[in-house]
């Protein structure tokens, strides 16, 4: 570390850290002289002692050293990520553009294929022609014209772009506005102080959705519950319905019995006057009643046995009739046919 350490100093400063070692040793020499004139006679330890003294390092300075090499060595990382970031964009770039270069020669392909192979053909000669290839390439060449000036057009527009940002960077470090290395040291604590404050609300908004997790599910409880009880309710509220039209109608019939009771109360009292009024009457009526109803029933069951003997009689003329309806019929066609051939017979 040292090697390289003196190996990338200036000579100056070389110098000036030689001059400080040289003094810093003079007066380490002086403090071992006094040493000896004090009554330290062993001469050889102080010598050797010095010369160890004159060859170590202080830890301010090793400290110093150290300090630079990490310096040297962050500065280092952040030129090989800058480079390494050109380079990698520098790859992306060549990438993109091999890729758009592909695309590119892809479709002019397809569009050659498409318009001279397939679509410049003569269909009598069966051979190219000449004038839709040099109209293709023209067409080509037009559009290419075009993209070169609106490239042209949007590098300069990017550069006018870069000479007003680096203007304002240049009038923002007149001005003072630029950062440093303090401000940058700053909005590190800063950051610091951001990102714990970050850590606590992290923290907080954690515990926070614990106790939402914890109140969806007592929600959800409450919820289930809820929509049992919204099913009973209606359940309940049907059943009411029904026994309120059950009532109803118990109601109304209750009403219709009332009446019904009344009228056969009504009845009841009119019976029960009627017994109370009644007489029974007296035996030879009763005999003379039955012995009416004995004759009563022998005469019906004569006349039924007269209608049977009418309706069998009846019967009978009504074959009969028939019969003489169809003899009637039978005497009428045979006089009709029989008159044409007495004609015929009198002709003869």
């Amino acid at each position: 570390m040292l090697e390289w350490f003196c190996s990338r100093i200036d000579p100056k400063d070389l110098q000036k850290a030689t001059a400080t070692t040289v003094q810093l040793t003079n007066s380490s020499a002086s403090t071992s002289m006094q040493d000896v004139r004090g009554g330290n006679r062993k001469r050889s330890k102080s010598r050797s002692s010095s010369i160890e003294k004159v060859l170590k390092l202080l830890p301010e300075q090793k400290c110093d050293i150290a300090q630079a090499q990490i310096e040297e060595i962050r500065e280092a990382l952040v030129n090989l990520q800058s480079d390494s970031e050109k380079i990698l964009s520098n790859h992306k770039a060549v990438m993109e553009e091999a890729e758009m270069r592909s695309c590119e020669l892809k479709k002019s392909e397809y569009e050659f294929e498409r318009d001279i192979i397939k679509g410049a053909v003569n269909p009598r000669s069966g051979k190219i022609i000449s004038e839709k290839i040099v109209r293709h390439f023209e067409d080509k060449m037009k559009s290419r014209d075009g993209l070169i000036e609106k490239l042209r057009l949007k590098n300069s527009t990017l550069k006018v772009q870069l000479r007003k940002l680096r203007l304002q960077l240049k009038q923002k470090e007149e001005m003072g506005e630029v950062l440093h290395e303090v401000d940058f040291h700053q909005l590190k604590i800063e950051n610091s102080q951001y990102l714990e404050k970050i850590d606590e609300r992290n923290q907080e908004l954690l515990q926070l959705k614990m106790v939402a997790g914890n109140t969806m599910q007592i929600l959800s409880l409450h919820k289930k519950k809820l929509q049992t009880l919204m099913k009973e309710a209606e359940s309940l509220a049907a059943e009411i319905d029904s026994r309120n039209e059950l009532l109803k109608k118990i109601i109304s019939e209750s009403s219709i019995v009332q009446k019904e009771k009344e009228k056969a109360n009504i009845v009841n009292q009119r019976l029960t006057e009627q017994l109370s009024n009644y007489r029974v009457p007296e035996t030879l009526d009763y005999v003379n009643e039955k012995a009416r109803l004995y004759e009563l029933r022998k005469s019906v069951q004569s006349w039924k046995r007269k209608v049977e003997i009418a309706e069998m009689a009846l019967g009978g003329l009504k074959r009969n009739w028939q019969q003489l309806k169809a003899g009637l019929a039978t005497d009428v066609a045979v006089k009709q046919h029989s008159k044409p051939l007495s004609g015929s017979v009198q002709v003869l």
